[in-house]
């Protein structure tokens, strides 16, 4: 039974979250914590915690099952746009300058890897 977990309007722009999580989609979840722990990105730390978070998940669905010993995979994981902080900047010329500070939405689905194989 698959569990979700997800990370709503974070701090980052989606482009620099994608680049973590292409790193440990599709990967054992112990072998994703362990590259999330040694990258250097600084959002790292948040999908490290979601996956924390998603595995809880999962145990509270299956009651006397150990995610150790289920040997639990990261299904789907996903990273969409949030919503756009706009301001703006004085610029030359008394003009404004747009900035744009966007945030992103992660949603991660765990699965164990006997159930996924049927």
């Amino acid at each position: 039974m698959e569990a979700v977990a997800r990370l709503r309007n974070n701090k980052f722009s989606p482009r620099k979250m994608r680049m973590v999580v292409d790193l440990v989609r599709g990967k054992n979840v112990e072998d994703a914590l362990n590259v999330l722990k040694f990258t250097k990105k600084h959002a790292s730390k948040d999908v490290e915690k979601l996956i924390i978070s998603a595995i809880a998940n999962w145990e509270s669905k299956n009651e006397g099952e150990s995610a150790e010993d289920s040997g639990l995979i990261i299904k789907t994981i996903r990273v969409d746009q949030g919503r756009v902080l706009k301001r703006f900047r004085p610029a030359p010329f008394g003009r404004p300058h747009k900035i744009r500070k966007r945030t992103n939405h992660v949603t991660i689905v765990v699965d164990s890897k006997n159930e996924s194989e049927n």
